[in-house]
């Protein structure tokens, strides 16, 4: 895997954190939450950036986007007890899908 790839997964990991740091915000009144939700945004931004740099847009926004939407989803199941049902449990595992098989089937 190339530096770009990495950058990219690091970005959507981080896309995570900030997606899930929101719910600790409380609409960014308290500091400390707000701080760690912005500062992964930041970096999570500046790491898609620069996987962009190499790697086609339309493929790092979707696996970013993917990665974020996925883990976002997870987690929230896990952490805040959201609903686990077959159909979401299915739409999560072909998120899991379209972003392994935009990975295999890019250029880089």
């Amino acid at each position: 895997m190339n530096m770009a790839w990495i950058y990219l997964v690091l970005a959507g990991l981080l896309e995570v954190c900030w997606a899930i740091g929101l719910k600790y915000t409380d609409g960014f009144t308290r500091l400390w939450p707000s701080l760690f939700t912005l500062g992964t945004l930041a970096a999570s931004m500046f790491l898609l950036a620069k996987a962009a740099q190499t790697l086609p847009i339309g493929t790092a926004y979707a696996v970013w986007v993917g990665i974020g939407a996925l883990g976002a989803g997870v987690l929230g199941v896990v952490l805040f007890q959201e609903a686990a049902s077959w159909p979401r449990i299915l739409f999560f595992l072909m998120l899991l899908v379209s972003i392994l098989g935009l990975k295999f089937t890019s250029a880089h």
